[in-house]
């Protein structure tokens, strides 16, 4: 999982930046663009570990908060925390029709 602040340990574990980024390595993979051993693997992980973050309802959780610019870390790391937001949502589908959509 990438975390809210990427280069941040104890940032918390974010599923919207998460998602976006599986689904530019499972994009990758599958056209060529990314070797398949290495980010294939990553793809993987992070598929894996994103899908546990859906609830009950098909939500996906801890989605972060539309975040405007500001120099401040700790703006970033107490932005909220919500549930089923479509920032969050549409990269995971992005992610399973990548993965459907380009079958070997």
């Amino acid at each position: 999982m990438w975390r809210q602040l990427i280069d941040d340990p104890e940032a918390w574990k974010e599923t919207s930046g998460t998602a976006m980024f599986t689904y530019a390595l499972i994009t990758g993979v599958k056209n060529g663009w990314l070797n398949k051993k290495t980010y294939g693997a990553a793809a993987r992980k992070e598929w894996l570990a994103l899908i546990e973050y859906i609830n009950k309802d098909d939500e996906l959780t801890e989605v972060c908060a539309g975040t405007n610019i500001k120099n401040s870390r700790e703006h970033y790391l107490n932005r909220l925390r919500i549930v089923g937001d479509l920032h969050g949502q549409a990269p995971l589908l992005w992610c399973a029709t990548a993965l459907l959509r380009y079958k070997q």
